[in-house]
């Protein structure tokens, strides 16, 4: 701006008598200072936004995230990087951002129960209702691993940006990376019990047992009576085939929520499981009937029960808890499989045949297998 435009620019800025100015310069100034330019105003290189309002996008970003509201937090970083493309902090910002917008979606919990509790050894999800099998998460968790690769190049992130960069490579099933991150954000930060859940169930899906019991058992120094990692403990202690010991933990887990309003099924679930393998399938039922009343949509709830009435040559019982499964689970081949046999059994020719090609066709389908519930 020139230093007759500045002299204008003072004048109308303090309010003074602009006298001997002409009206052009006059009015671009104005223009300016209530930033509504007109695009054919002489001064239109100079910003529409000046370097405070700028900042103060960031500013706001920040706030919005804090309070949740992650549309408006996302549009100001975005705002903010297109000026500021260097500044390490937007990029961090906007990768949290990113990454909350999944768990807004329903899609991850940063701590929440081990899924598919079939059998001492079962896969833990990463905690998300659709984890890996959703396109649109995976795209997600990429531009979000993008935005701390680009704000990496101008700072070194914090523990907390490994650790959503780890949750990130949980949700793209990458559990090498996963256990990479975590490990390296825990030596920052050896307190954050969350960190040393999740390293337990990345470890566990490694099947590196016995460094997942060692993750759950500092989660539990660092947050005593956590139903969930004591759970998982079990898990891992039976993946070790250390089944009483696992047997011990569900029932601490179930123990420590006995005056809960709101109970956690996963203990019932996997003690009850664990049973059926050890061929004591009547004493898994009243468990699996605690993990039906506390969470009648967890299908597997449904499918181990069904498997325990099946045992007993409970037939109608077993069914009507496969038809459950089925109804919360539909594309889920196995479900169709061990309904097929229970129909035959009881002399259902027809609705059998339809169950065996119904197993068949999910089986040979495009479609990705249902979800674990978390």
């Amino acid at each position: 701006m020139s230093s007759y435009l500045y002299s204008v620019f003072a004048h109308v800025q303090l309010g003074l008598p602009a006298v001997g100015y002409d009206r052009k310069s006059i009015l671009c100034i104005a223009l300016l200072l209530s930033i509504s330019i007109s695009p054919t105003c002489s001064c239109a290189e100079t910003p529409a936004q000046s370097d405070g309002q700028t900042e103060n996008l960031l500013a706001d970003a920040k706030s919005f995230f804090l309070k949740g509201n992650l549309a408006d937090a996302d549009r100001a970083v975005r705002r903010y990087l297109e000026s500021h493309p260097d500044s390490s902090d937007a990029h961090f910002l906007l990768g949290h951002i990113l990454f909350r917008e999944i768990q807004a979606r329903g899609v991850i919990e940063t701590q929440s129960q081990a899924p598919n509790p079939m059998g001492a050894k079962r896969a833990m999800g990463p905690g998300p209702s659709d984890a890996t099998g959703s396109k649109g998460t995976q795209e997600m968790a990429k531009a979000s691993l993008a935005e701390f690769t680009a704000g990496a190049k101008f700072r070194t992130p914090s523990a907390d940006d490994l650790k959503t960069v780890a949750f990130n490579y949980i949700l793209l099933a990458d559990l090498a990376d996963a256990d990479k991150w975590l490990t390296k954000m825990l030596e920052w930060a050896p307190n954050d019990w969350e960190g040393w859940y999740h390293l337990g169930r990345t470890k566990y899906n490694e099947n590196r047992f016995a460094e997942a019991i060692s993750a759950f058992q500092q989660c539990l120094k660092l947050n005593p009576q956590n139903v969930q990692a004591e759970d998982n403990l079990g898990l891992s202690l039976a993946g070790l085939g250390r089944n009483d010991d696992a047997a011990a933990a569900y029932h601490q887990a179930i123990a420590w929520q006995a005056r809960s309003l709101t109970k956690n099924p996963g203990p019932y679930i996997d003690l009850g499981s664990l049973l059926i393998d050890q061929n004591r399938a009547n004493d898994s039922v009243p468990f699996l009937l605690q993990a039906v009343e506390i969470a009648p949509s967890e299908w597997r709830a449904h499918e181990l029960l069904a498997t325990a009435f099946a045992r007993a040559q409970e037939f109608p019982r077993a069914q009507a808890e496969l038809e459950k499964a089925i109804e919360l689970s539909p594309r889920t081949a196995n479900l169709h499989c061990m309904l097929a046999p229970i129909y035959r059994k009881q002399g259902l020719a027809e609705k059998a045949q339809a169950e065996y090609d119904h197993c068949a066709a999910l089986r040979n389908s495009d479609f990705p297998p249902e979800p674990p519930r978390q």
